[in-house]
């Protein structure tokens, strides 16, 4: 804890708790820690709903929170049973936390040494290289999607306290609208150590009967690692080769993005930034092949506002087309090679549903202005472009530009600001978005 906050501990800390050993064990861990150092806990457990044991679990978590002395909330979710579930379920818990957590910065996750060892499993499984072989981060920024937040339903909380709210000055807490950070004490403890602590204590906790499913791969991973134990490939082994991992990730990421910032530029027209990347072919030709994928990979993600990287083999296919002359649409992108430019900008099929007042687009742009109130934004596509009277001199071609920011009333063109048509209602904001050079320092 001391290596993660310190040396200047916040006043106020999260704590996200299931129920089960680890975050139970977390829990009391972390009681003690904020007892010696005068630190304010507060607890929040995400009931997924999905078991009808779920709301008595979190209803022992705060029974448990409340003879230790600390607010305890529960955050209700129902699953609209669209998509991975396993993934849905984990953006709407970070989701969630992030719209609780008021100016709390900092939000402890009891992720363990076994939980490295399954997750690399899983992902050598899938074929993974340095990047999904590397170790989780002991500490990271969240930023969970803006799609996340808005289509989300209204949070049903439960809750004895509310978290402080954000201040700008002083306390330990500010204000924070660029996610929270998320930490991970407990890397380095087994799931074993952890329950033999709780034992000791005479802790309660609940084992979660998903996590001896066999329809689940996590399930599965977790009985042949007790069959790879016997043959010394343990835990600790597999998390030890994850770390080393993740010291060859950091170094090979550190190489790409100083490439990067040679090679990319983003795109711009009438003075404005367009979404798109512009990669020099020369520069990008010349590149080792592993910092070439991390380089397209990072625009991937940046130009498509992506959690993820998209997969490995995709990836190197995509690469060799681009080396070739040729084109190709991968992760809700369209990259083409146009002279001596890979122009990486969004595919017009895949861009974000409209979006109204307070609403980021796209996860960059947004309306403002009285002007702007009844609009919507949305790409420009062949209609509105013909309505702004085409394709000006000197723009890319027209089908590159359907993916701009447009705003529209009704099925009318108002504005589009990269076309300098109409009035200026549309804006960058700060979203998930910032420069590529910025974005890919932070991955």
């Amino acid at each position: 804890m001391g290596q993660l906050l310190g040396p200047d501990f916040p006043t106020d800390i999260a704590l996200a708790v299931s129920g089960g050993g680890d975050s139970m064990a977390m829990l009391t861990l972390a009681h003690n820690w904020a007892h010696a150092w005068g630190v304010r806990l507060w607890v929040v457990t995400v009931d997924h709903g999905l078991r009808a044991e779920s709301a008595a679990e979190a209803a022992m978590v705060a029974e448990e929170c409340a003879l230790l002395g600390h607010p305890h909330a529960i955050l209700r979710w129902h699953w609209d049973g669209q998509g991975n579930l396993m993934d849905a379920a984990r953006r709407a818990r970070l989701s969630l936390i992030d719209r609780w957590r008021g100016g709390l910065e900092h939000v402890l996750m009891a992720h363990t040494q076994d939980d490295v060892a399954e997750t690399f499993l899983m992902r050598l499984k899938r074929g993974s290289g340095v990047e999904g072989l590397s170790a989780m981060l002991a500490t990271l920024t969240v930023q969970p999607h803006a799609g996340d937040m808005h289509d989300m339903a209204p949070v049903d909380v439960c809750w004895t306290a509310q978290p402080p709210m954000p201040t700008q000055h002083g306390g330990g807490v500010s204000a924070n609208s660029n996610g929270f950070r998320l930490l991970r004490p407990c890397l380095d403890m087994t799931r074993a150590e952890l329950r033999h602590y709780l034992r000791t204590l005479k802790g309660r906790w609940v084992d979660d009967p998903t996590n001896e499913d066999p329809t689940y791969d996590r399930a599965r991973i977790r009985k042949l690692l007790d069959l790879l134990g016997a043959e010394g490939l343990g835990c600790d082994t597999l998390s030890d080769t994850a770390h080393r991992m993740s010291r060859a990730r950091q170094a090979l990421h550190a190489r790409a993005r100083d490439v990067a910032g040679r090679i990319v530029t983003e795109e711009r027209l009438n003075g404005l930034a367009t979404g798109a990347l512009l990669i020099d072919r020369d520069g990008f030709a010349e590149t080792e092949e592993d910092t070439r994928l991390r380089i397209l990979a990072e625009s991937l993600r940046w130009v498509a506002s992506a959690e993820y990287r998209p997969r490995a083999q995709a990836l190197e296919q995509l690469a060799e087309r681009l080396l070739s002359g040729g084109q190709g649409t991968l992760h809700g992108c369209d990259l083409r090679c146009l002279g001596n430019q890979i122009r990486v900008g969004r595919e017009f099929s895949a861009v974000s549903a409209p979006a109204g007042m307070g609403q980021f687009w796209e996860g960059r742009w947004q309306l403002y202005g009285t002007s702007a109130k009844g609009a919507s934004l949305r790409a420009l596509g062949p209609d509105g472009l013909k309505q702004a009277g085409g394709r000006p001199e000197g723009a890319p071609a027209a089908r590159l530009l359907y993916p701009l920011p447009a705003a529209f009333m009704g099925e009318v063109l108002v504005a589009c600001p990269h076309l300098d048509y109409g009035e200026r209602m549309i804006r960058e904001g700060s979203g998930r978005h910032s420069s590529f050079t910025a974005s890919f320092e932070r991955h």
